[in-house]
């Protein structure tokens, strides 16, 4: 009688593996050639499987691809917990280089997350709804979590008094999409750490009170 409980449990962990493999292929299949360029043909063969053995698992493409924010959403916030959990110590200034320098850190070693959501914001917009309103509804987060920061840091007097918290947060976050696909279009010339310091220079020099 046990055997059965053990092959089921047996045949959940193989499916979650296989759910796991699916979406990361996804995700770099996306990042790299777009949502509408890539086909469920094309994702199947990158993971040795049939599509129809992949249309088992998503039975869209745009499911699939809402699973992958998902996925990516979730790697995100654990990337960034002890962050965002941790108590409001420390000035705003720090907390904000905090937050940058970590940005670039996770981005630099997975430069396809980023891409992938870079990507996805520019084709969803004008192409599919219900994408673009799952990459509002994250990057929207983001953006909550950067105003609150710069908020902080208005009222302690450490930023500038005439800073829109709620614009300049999206803009630092469309900065760093940005900042990485530009890197990536002209990666043979421009390197990763020179270009993120740069970024942090301009938004340093821009948040700080005028003298």
């Amino acid at each position: 009688m046990p055997k059965e409980p053990a092959k089921r449990e047996l045949k959940q962990e193989r499916a979650a593996r296989t759910r796991v493999d699916i979406l990361e292929a996804a995700i770099t299949l996306f990042a790299r050639r777009g949502f509408l360029a890539t086909t469920m043909a094309d994702l199947a063969r990158a993971i040795h499987m049939t599509p129809g053995a992949l249309y088992w698992h998503f039975p869209t493409k745009e499911d699939l691809l809402l699973a992958a924010i998902e996925e990516l959403h979730e790697r995100y916030l654990k990337a960034f917990e002890d962050l965002l959990a941790a108590p409001a110590s420390g000035s705003a200034r720090e907390r904000l280089q905090a937050f940058t320098h970590r940005t670039h850190a996770f981005l630099k070693e997975h430069r396809e997350y980023g891409i992938f959501f870079g990507m996805l914001a520019a084709e969803a917009a004008d192409a599919n709804e219900r994408v673009a309103e799952a990459i509002r509804d994250k990057l929207g987060l983001y953006a909550k979590a950067l105003e609150g920061l710069l908020q902080q840091g208005r009222r302690a007097g450490e930023l500038r008094q005439d800073l829109d918290a709620a614009r300049t947060a999206h803009a630092v976050l469309g900065a760093f999409l940005g900042m990485l696909m530009h890197q990536n279009l002209f990666r043979a010339t421009l390197d990763d750490d020179p270009l993120a310091a740069a970024l942090d220079s301009l938004l340093e020099g821009g948040l700080l009170p005028r003298s």
